[in-house]
């Protein structure tokens, strides 16, 4: 094994970490301030739960087309610069969510979030790929993928606390100043791995266990059209449809569906929904440490990031129905932990498949692809639960439509997903069928 891993390249390591991890912390506290504040914007305007639907899923819809460029200009731009302007204009948005005073200002405020905030997670995958050998990514990436648990974490109580006394506008005024501190400090302290020079055996150790890859080249719309053409590539974009409908009907409809289907108090509501986040963290941190430890152990590259995403997809489907029929609160918030800790699972180890799958210069591409077609489908979670609790007045429907989503989901990534695409820079030594 190389021994090339000198301190700078450490500090330079998890700096890049702690960066990723506080933007996505923010970048999810931002996103679920329109949930934690949903009932207090019906009331000021009026707005039925249809109309809170489509306004919930106006961030996804923007967020999810935005990938399919945003994938491209990464490759060729690199994270510094496309990350930090992304995370500006996002916390500038959330910044203005505060003064809106009609429902298509919001919807445009809430489009140009998702603009914004379409490179964190792409970058964040381009970043590990670049900053960390073959071997060491899993940890990383479940690391920086975590902060989607930790920010819906603590954003509900925070938030709610803020809201309570300062008002919803405020509550967005300060979480978008937030926002652009972390973006002015990233683009100052990060840097690509091209921009810095690194030693032989610093370039060694970054490039131990993978295939030679030919002097960096601009990504071209060829290359990008062509990772359609790969089975992996479906069955990767199939199976986060999944993944993401279930974060993002928990995301955007769990506070709601605490406070008027099991009849929690506001307060008490800030403070329930962190609960699932926390499992959701945790549910994280172990699919880095469950890919780790499959590969050291003699497993494919791709069935040690595989396996990880079919049982978080069948395990989150399977907790979601019995959440959906218990008639104890308690018992309904247990299920709800447990869906969370395995939908989660299944949202890391997808991206670990990202930076394994394809050379590091094509990794935001692939990854803004797999982004895409989960956020596409994502961003109807929130209608189709509106008018289905507007037709019934109940989310038991809701729920059990997500759960059918994750086991299909699941079902597509089995039969689709067997081998990295193409010129992936997979461990010569693991390339075995999934």
């Amino acid at each position: 094994m190389s021994s090339g891993k000198s301190r700078r390249l450490r500090c330079i390591q998890w700096v890049a970490v702690a960066f990723l991890t506080a933007a996505g912390i923010i970048n999810y506290v931002d996103r679920s301030a329109l949930s934690i504040a949903n009932t207090a914007i019906r009331d000021e305007m009026a707005l039925g739960p249809a109309e809170m639907g489509w306004l919930l899923s106006a961030f996804s819809l923007a967020y999810a087309f935005s990938q399919l460029p945003v994938g491209a200009l990464l490759d060729r731009f690199g994270s510094r610069l496309m990350l930090g302007a992304g995370m500006f204009f996002w916390s500038l948005a959330q910044l203005v969510s505060g003064f809106v005073t009609s429902f298509q200002q919001f919807v445009l405020a809430r489009a140009i979030l998702g603009l914004g905030e379409a490179p964190q997670f792409p970058a964040g995958a381009k970043t590990v790929s670049e900053w960390f050998s073959l071997r060491e990514r899993g940890t990383p990436t479940g690391i920086f993928v975590a902060s989607s648990c930790i920010g819906p974490c603590i954003a509900p109580p925070l938030l709610t606390a803020m809201m309570l006394a300062f008002g919803w506008r405020w509550m967005f005024v300060l979480t978008g100043l937030a926002g652009i501190v972390v973006a002015v400090g990233w683009y100052l302290v990060y840097r690509n791995r091209a921009e810095v020079a690194l030693t032989p055996e610093e370039t060694a150790h970054l490039d131990e266990g993978a295939r030679a890859e030919p002097p960096a080249q601009r990504m071209t719309f060829a290359e990008w059209r062509g990772l359609f053409a790969h089975a992996t590539t479906w069955g990767m974009i199939l199976g986060f449809m999944g993944v993401i409908y279930m974060v993002w009907l928990y995301l955007t409809w769990l506070p709601s569906y605490l406070e008027h289907e099991r009849g929690l108090s506001v307060a008490r509501t800030g403070w329930v929904v962190a609960i699932p986040y926390v499992f959701g963290t945790i549910g994280m941190l172990c699919a880095g440490q469950a890919a780790d430890r499959l590969l050291a152990r003699g497993a494919s590259i791709v069935a040690s990031r595989k396996w990880p995403v079919c049982i978080g997809l069948l395990g989150g489907g399977a907790f979601t129905v019995p959440a959906a029929y218990t008639p104890s609160v308690t018992l309904a918030v247990v299920y709800i932990c447990l869906a969370m800790f395995f939908i989660n699972m299944a949202s890391a180890a997808a991206w670990m498949m990202v930076s394994v799958a394809v050379p590091k210069r094509q990794v935001a591409s692939l990854g803004s692809i797999q982004n895409f077609g989960g956020y596409f489908a994502g961003s109807f979670a929130p209608v189709i639960t509106g008018y289905i609790v507007q037709g019934t007045g109940s989310y038991v429907n809701a729920l059990l439509a997500a759960a059918a989503v994750a086991v299909l989901a699941a079902v597509a990534y089995i039969a689709l997903v067997r081998k990295p695409l193409e010129g992936s820079e997979t461990l010569i030594l693991t390339e075995r069928p999934a």
